[in-house]
């Protein structure tokens, strides 16, 4: 089939035919036909398979006729990520070049003020994350009951990073009549309850198997120790046939330190996280995207969505903690027909981690032994026995120790009150010191002998009891000596 048999418009198949797409891919052919006919559509299809393209393709046709109001957009599509917005509004900009559209994109990290310019001139195609679409709604800055069409794409990225209340939220604000398009990689519980609240009557659309790997990746595994996992990932970067690569960490902390260590050994390499400002993750991109780099050192935030059709290696320099992510990490090489190869390293506290990622692509990872080092020792398992860091063996012998130290104790007891020196009793003055006194006193004739030092604390002055005093004493008030004149 090709794209002309979908039923698009002539202006859009002309510029997909300029981009150098000539067939649809799975998603594309089932998708675009039903949105055409402007049904609720829940497409469910693994990364890197074009689902984009599948809901961009078909709204671009929906758009041609009309046109937007000041602040109230006709479609808004809410991506979880910066840069998996951006390439929507990239894929917008290719498709919709020959159509009289226009478009906004509100993503954190950009000027609020040249985005509400933007919106106050009437917007047909809205695309934005759900924290700053949220923050104009609640400013007053925008109007969503001109809402056409809503597209939530990565919804099961929106349900890992918590949006789905902020989700919500937004949906509330749109009007009833509407087309919903919901797009994941995953169909979780989660997001069929999501689809059954914001969808009325939806086509599902599922291409390929839940949780499967694509064909054109090679995986393997490398096992080594938490000090020796730099060094085994430069030896296997060094071994490998490295055009570019993708290096995966759990935390965006650790993207740092392994960046600033590639930077030591002369490596071509740049770090990717969501801390970073918009720009510089945009620059970062398109450095890795045009070739100038050859090492992406990165988080999740740049698992999903991106556009990167040609990178040849990843590497999952810690075992994903969710094993869906696993599935999006690898995605990123073998696409678009190309073949890719993936690598893992293990330590021996992922051995659980990777039993469940085996489970579910249904398969073993083959070992790259070559490269393996020795491992740390396991991890001894929780038993009931154990305490406080003590082993088993340990716990069990403790409460016998504890008896015999209480028996110590008690035999220790009476010989430790023995060697207890007895309190000394107060002796009395002897006579000498007596005789001292009245002796200093002779000596010092009418001189005040200094008081004999005591422990009793000085009375204060305030604490003196006044001297009483009787009528007037030996004076005589004035008053009664003057001379009275009786008339």
């Amino acid at each position: 089939m090709k794209f002309s048999d979908l039923g698009l418009n002539e202006n859009t198949l002309k510029a997909v035919e300029e981009v150098g797409y000539t067939e649809p891919t799975p998603i594309q052919e089932k998708a675009i036909p039903e949105i055409l006919k402007r049904n609720d559509v829940m497409g469910i299809a693994q990364t890197g398979t074009g689902k984009t393209a599948a809901f961009t393709l078909p709204m671009i046709d929906i758009l041609a006729n009309g046109r937007a109001k000041a602040l109230m957009p006709r479609t808004l599509i809410l991506s979880p990520t910066r840069e998996l917005a951006t390439q929507i509004a990239e894929c917008f900009q290719k498709y919709g070049k020959y159509q009289k559209l226009t478009m906004a994109l509100l993503i954190g990290g950009e000027s609020m003020v040249e985005q509400q310019k933007i919106l106050s001139r009437g917007v047909d195609v809205l695309i934005a994350t759900p924290g700053r679409m949220i923050d104009l709604c609640e400013r007053g800055r925008i109007l969503l009951r001109d809402v056409r069409v809503f597209v939530l794409d990565e919804a099961d990225r929106m349900l890992d990073m918590g949006f789905i209340p902020d989700v919500e939220k937004i949906a509330s604000k749109l009007p009833s009549m509407r087309q919903t398009l919901l797009f994941s990689a995953t169909m979780l519980p989660e997001i069929k309850a999501l689809a059954q609240k914001f969808m009325k009557f939806p086509v599902e659309i599922r291409v390929d198997p839940p949780m499967s790997t694509a064909d054109t990746v090679e995986q393997f595994i490398v096992k080594t120790n938490e000090r020796g996992k730099r060094e085994v990932l430069r030896n296997l970067i060094r071994a490998e046939d490295v055009k570019n690569a993708m290096i995966f960490c759990n935390r965006k902390k650790d993207v740092d330190i392994l960046f600033k260590s590639f930077t030591k050994h002369k490596f071509s390499v740049a770090a990717l996280h969501g801390d970073m400002a918009q720009g510089a993750r945009t620059d970062t991109l398109n450095a890795f995207r045009d070739g100038n780099v050859q090492l992406l050192v990165c988080s999740d935030v740049a698992a999903r969505g991106l556009d990167l059709p040609d990178v040849s290696h990843v590497f999952n320099f810690d075992v994903p903690v969710n094993s869906e992510d696993y599935i999006h990490r690898i995605g990123r090489t073998g696409r678009a027909g190309r073949t890719g190869r993936a690598f893992m390293l293990v330590t021996s506290r992922d051995f659980k981690a990777l039993a469940a990622i085996e489970k579910m692509i249904g398969k073993k990872i083959e070992e790259m032994s070559r490269f393996s080092v020795e491992m740390d020792p396991e991890p001894e398992p929780k038993t009931k026995g154990r305490r406080c860091g003590k082993s088993a063996k340990q716990a069990e012998a403790a409460p016998k120790n504890d008896a015999v130290k209480k028996d110590e104790k008690r035999e220790r007891a009476p010989a430790a009150k023995e060697k207890q020196p007895a309190v000394k009793e107060k002796q009395p003055a002897p006579e000498k010191e007596k005789a001292a006194v009245p002796a200093a006193k002779a000596a010092n004739g009418n001189k005040k002998a200094k008081p004999v030092q005591n422990n009793r604390p000085p009375k204060r002055q305030n604490d003196r009891k006044p001297a009483e005093t009787k009528a007037f004493g030996n004076a005589m008030p004035a008053f009664m000596m003057n001379e009275i004149k009786l008339s």
